[in-house]
């Protein structure tokens, strides 16, 4: 039995989170709380649980205050459930750098239909953050206020890497980011993240990170040396060739693997567009999206991975490919970072 907590401030939401889970199987909500100062005075009588679904704004104590101090107590897996990204706050992307499992899109309005519609998604991520590793971190680090150049001064990319990835990947392409040397190669990434979230997610990461300039992707963006480029919630990244040049393509169609945007539409697209001009690297994740388009890039001359299982939060995405012999190897965080730095 999956023991939940609700942590929202809206009445409604906590009542609609609890109609749609009431039935579910193997899950029981122990408790709920409309900020987390009330929340610890009822842990004091049921105990902890097994996950948290987490408002961020909140009167007594925020979201991410709360994530810092429950898990000096106890690492549980944490689902956020926030409006916060339409107001352009980075709180959401902060919570999963820290190490919160996912991210629910909170409605403003018509929440009751919406969390009925949602409710096989919802379960599924509860289901994915409970079997998670859960990795928190203890602080997120302060942003910089580093001079970079302008986009268009970084050399156009002969060859280019491609990433996937899903569950825990926030952490993980952080990381990457944080170690990848001067003018690497231009890399792509479809990370699977609501609307809205991937734009605070490139900001976030552009003004931390030392050697990258990272933005959200745009039709039209060239893909250049030391430029990361982050597919938009909600629409299909693709890379075409226009002349000598590999080019982002954003369409709006429907799911692909059940996401978009998606792995398998990023990697297929390259497979065309590239061949052995690419790498493709697949990270983190639950369910099977990117496993075929990464093939199809291997066999296309490419050379592809999957983060090992060990430093994995969900090694779900890996696997499959894997066991499709979509990936060349299983590497480590610090492998990939490694191999991307090698790239010429």
């Amino acid at each position: 039995m999956i023991k939940i907590f609700i942590i929202d401030d809206s009445l409604m939401v906590r009542n609609a989170i609890y109609k749609v889970l009431k039935g579910a199987p193997d899950i029981e909500i122990i408790g709920e709380a409309n900020n987390p100062v009330d929340a610890f005075e009822i842990f004091k009588k049921v105990g902890l649980p097994d996950l948290f679904i987490l408002d961020i704004e909140m009167p007594k104590m925020d979201g991410l205050s709360f994530l810092k101090q429950i898990n000096k107590q106890k690492p549980t897996p944490v689902i956020i459930c926030s409006t916060l990204v339409t107001d352009g706050s980075n709180a959401a992307i902060d919570a999963l750098a820290l190490g919160a499992s996912d991210i629910i899109l909170k409605p403003k309005l018509n929440v009751k239909d919406f969390f009925d519609e949602y409710r096989d998604e919802l379960i599924e991520k509860i289901n994915v953050a409970v079997n998670s590793k859960v990795k928190y971190k203890s602080s997120i680090k302060a942003q910089t206020n580093m001079h970079k150049a302008s986009e268009g001064q970084k050399p156009i990319s002969k060859r280019f890497v491609a990433i996937g990835s899903s569950t825990g990947g926030v952490q993980v392409i952080e990381e990457i980011a944080m170690n990848l040397k001067e003018n690497h190669q231009g890399i792509v990434i479809t990370q699977h993240m609501p609307a809205g979230f991937t734009k605070s997610f490139a900001a976030r990461l552009n003004a931390t990170v030392a050697n990258s300039i990272v933005l959200e992707a745009k039709d039209g963006d060239v893909i250049r040396d030391g430029v990361i480029l982050i597919a938009p919630g909600a629409i299909h990244m693709l890379i075409k060739k226009v002349a000598d040049k590999f080019v982002v393509e954003l369409r709006d169609f429907e799911r692909v693997n059940s996401h978009k945007p998606s792995v398998n539409v990023l990697f297929n697209s390259v497979c065309e567009s590239a061949g052995s001009n690419a790498t493709g690297f697949i990270l983190t994740g639950m369910g099977d999206d990117g496993a075929d388009g990464l093939k199809k890039m291997m066999l296309s001359g490419a050379k592809t991975y999957a983060q090992n299982e060990k430093t994995s939060t969900v090694f779900g995405m890996p696997r499959i490919a894997l066991e499709r012999g979509a990936a060349k190897e299983a590497l480590s965080i610090f492998e990939i970072t490694k191999m991307i730095n090698s790239l010429e």
